[in-house]
């Protein structure tokens, strides 16, 4: 008989934020980068999509864009998010689409449109990151 604890330290446990959330990216280029991530198991208490969820998918996606356009041997560091929620997901999946707004040597700026199954915007977001020649702290 399988108990509860044999399934918690047989099944593969999550290590970052994005499996965590079941983000998967679709399309990944320096001109944009496309993620969805499942409505299920990332609501709040009423059922709905959380916002801070949103944010995650967001600041993921423009991060991994931001890195895309630094190149090797960069790191990247968030500097500021915003979101606005524009309408609910209660089920399926949302899809997060980001676009380069500026780029340059030190600063990368992208928006980040998410939408759900019937291409409704969900929230609309931007992250500026900034780049950095090597790993901070290292």
């Amino acid at each position: 008989m399988t108990t509860r604890k044999d399934i918690m330290t047989t099944a593969p446990t999550p290590t970052t934020l994005m499996e965590r959330m079941e983000i998967e990216i679709l399309e990944a280029t320096p001109e944009r980068l496309v993620g969805r991530m499942p409505v299920a198991g990332n609501t709040q208490p009423y059922g709905l999509l959380h916002g801070g969820a949103s944010v995650v998918l967001a600041e993921s996606l423009g991060s991994m864009g931001a890195a895309l356009c630094a190149g090797p041997g960069r790191a990247i560091v968030g500097l500021d998010i915003n979101a606005t929620h524009h309408r609910a997901a209660r089920s399926g999946f949302v899809t997060g689409v980001a676009t380069p707004i500026s780029v340059g040597r030190t600063l990368a700026c992208f928006e980040v449109i998410i939408t759900d199954e019937e291409d409704r915007r969900i929230c609309t977001s931007r992250i500026t990151c900034l780049i950095r020649d090597g790993v901070p702290g290292a």
